[in-house]
């Protein structure tokens, strides 16, 4: 049988931890931001990579880091297909690790045999199951490379006081956050006025972004055994089929293929 392209694996002795694997891709993503830190690896092919900081063009080896909230996408360049991994560590785990409120990373793309090689023993260990080290390998790596520094915590993207405003309100209740044309009321603007200095500072609509949070809310529920139609009801989708739609659509397989990884 044919592997599938896309696959998540997850041990339960690495609850923190969570693994994509993509294999001969043709998919293409949106800008979007992830919840925790995101550590990707190409296997194969090209790919262009958007990001702050961006974009970088991506070959077999090139490693990337990811922050918490940081809008980026990875592409193929098209038409041809490209593999990767991307390796998914929770935020609030890894903080309590180091000791610090934050972590920001020096840069977001290396070009190094060593990293390549830590973060592919990291990936294969979730996959065999081979946890024993798993951690100290992880923490060493940040260490002895100097790939991060200790930040005070995630900062909301600069703006107008009606997007700071409203992107707390976003974060704090992504389920139940009002509608485009609430926000740019509380604020004082009209909605047109919003939105164009929404994605001015953030480089995406509202919308898209209170999208991006339930998203992220929905895979995290999904992960921890939750059912679809619960999930969709608790992180404020109109009904099954609209998370199931949205889902896909942002992460190129079905939440119910998402919900259940690969067995070890």
């Amino acid at each position: 049988m044919t592997a599938p392209v896309h696959q998540f694996h997850r041990h339960p002795a690495l609850p923190w931890a969570e693994l994509r694997t993509s294999r001969q891709s043709p998919h293409c993503y949106r800008l979007h931001m992830h919840a925790e830190y995101s550590f990707g690896l190409v296997d194969a092919g090209t790919a262009q990579f958007q990001h702050p900081q961006g974009p970088q063009a991506l070959v077999p080896g090139d490693v990337v880091l990811i922050e918490p909230g940081i809008w980026h996408a990875c592409n193929p360049a098209q038409p041809a297909l490209w593999s990767y991994r991307m390796l998914y560590v929770q935020a609030g785990w890894l903080h309590d690790q180091l000791g610090v409120d934050g972590l920001q990373f020096v840069q977001r793309h290396l070009r190094s045999a060593a990293s390549t090689a830590t973060l592919q023993w990291l990936c294969q260990a979730l996959v065999a199951g081979d946890t024993a080290g798993w951690t100290a390998q992880l923490l060493q790596w940040l260490h002895a490379d100097q790939l991060c520094h200790a930040h005070p915590g995630p900062v909301l993207a600069m703006g107008e006081p009606a997007v700071q405003q409203a992107l707390q309100c976003l974060h704090q209740h992504p389920d139940t956050a009002p509608s485009v044309q609430d926000l740019a009321a509380a604020g004082g603007m009209s909605p047109s006025r919003f939105i164009r200095h929404f994605k001015a500072a953030t480089g995406v609509t509202p919308g898209a972004y209170r999208l991006n949070l339930r998203l992220n809310g929905a895979r995290h529920l999904l992960a921890q055994g939750m059912a679809l139609a619960d999930a969709a009801h608790a992180m404020g989708f109109a009904d099954q089929a609209h998370l199931q739609r949205s889902f896909k659509a942002h992460h190129a397989l079905t939440p119910g293929r998402y919900a259940q990884p690969q067995a070890h």
